[in-house]
């Protein structure tokens, strides 16, 4: 699976097997992504190998890093110092981001009320772990 920035300047692949994928409701999702909801999945740390310029990185706390392109600033990855398996990469920078859509809603408590995503998905109060 590959993907890559709006720009292109940052890609990435992996052959890694993944572990999960989801919609993130929470607030810090939200406001880094100006969007009422996020997709992510997860691959393993060491799978993923990025090509072109480097992500930059913005440590929004002690244990959260995400990762963006310096160039156009497209939210690339979130790493949490608590997954020490996964890296949680956005769907949406995936070269074809229908062929993983979520299966299931995380921060769901936090969700916007105006937004209404119809699905029979599991919804999780706050993570799914």
């Amino acid at each position: 699976m590959k993907g890559h920035c709006h720009c292109k300047a940052v890609r990435w692949e992996s052959e890694g097997q993944v572990a999960w994928s989801c919609y993130c409701h929470c607030a810090d999702c939200r406001r880094n992504c100006a969007s009422p909801v996020t997709a992510f999945f997860g691959l393993p740390h060491d799978s993923v190998d990025w090509h072109g310029e480097a992500p930059k990185i913005y440590r929004s706390s002690d244990a959260v890093e995400r990762l963006f392109c310096g160039v156009c600033g497209t939210q690339m990855a979130y790493r949490n110092a608590q997954d020490t398996e996964n890296i949680h990469l956005y769907t949406a920078t995936l070269e074809d981001p229908d062929t993983l859509p979520p299966r299931f809603h995380v921060f769901h408590a936090d969700h916007l009320r105006w937004l209404s995503i119809q699905d029979s998905l599991p919804r999780y109060a706050k993570s799914a772990g």
